[in-house]
């Protein structure tokens, strides 16, 4: 089955349909294997931030607070002890747990292909002949993207993938509400799974049938 994606070009006018590499637009997915690649690519992008002391690290307790025995207390050799209020903390987030989680490169490879497969079989993947803008403004990328995508500000849902850097395209997307544009270099499952509709510039998608085929 020939997989076919829409072209447009910049003025959102509708051009001949591209025909994808089915190696890499035709893999049929694998729930299990997506799951664990955008698990383990969030994991290894978390930040490991609470801290707690324990009780040799929080302040004071040098002396005991009273003697072993003949007070009618329970025994007691510290208020550092984490049974006292302002004492450590028994068993609470530390900064050095490692969240790492490691995956197979050609399973991460393939995870990726799978979801670039089912955009592309759900009508998800557009193609845009080229990204390149001649100044900022962000009026005529969201007039192309009401063209394309047919969506209410409030409810798009757009990855741009445009194969160069350019800072003048990236600064016109910006401030569009739903809309995340990224290099083709940082491709990546996340985002692929947290927009509904990617856009791909041409180049891009040579870029990826070269890499991937």
């Amino acid at each position: 089955m020939a997989i076919n994606a829409k072209v447009y070009n910049i003025g959102g006018e509708k051009k001949t349909a591209l025909k994808l590499n089915e190696k890499v637009f035709g893999i049929e997915a694998n729930e299990a294997l997506v799951h664990q690649a955008m698990v383990a690519q969030m994991a290894n992008e978390r930040q490991n931030l609470a801290h707690t002391k324990n009780r040799s690290e929080v302040r004071g307790g040098g002396r005991k607070p009273w003697r072993q025995k003949g007070t009618g207390r329970a025994r007691a050799g510290s208020n550092r002890s984490p049974i006292w209020m302002g004492g450590g903390v028994t068993f609470g987030p530390r900064s050095e747990r490692n969240y790492k989680k490691q995956i197979n490169k050609k399973m991460k490879q393939k995870a990726l292909l799978m979801v670039l497969s089912d955009k592309a079989i759900n009508n998800n993947l557009t193609v845009i002949e080229s990204l390149s803008i001649k100044e900022f403004k962000t009026k005529t990328i969201d007039s192309l993207l009401k063209k394309i995508a047919g969506k209410k500000d409030e409810k798009r849902s757009v990855l741009i993938i445009n194969d160069k850097k350019d800072e003048k395209t990236k600064f016109s997307f910006r401030n569009l509400t739903g809309v995340k544009y990224i290099n083709v270099d940082n491709l990546n499952i996340v985002d692929l799974l947290a927009k509904r509709d990617t856009i791909f510039s041409k180049d891009s998608i040579k870029i990826i049938e070269k890499k991937y085929k």
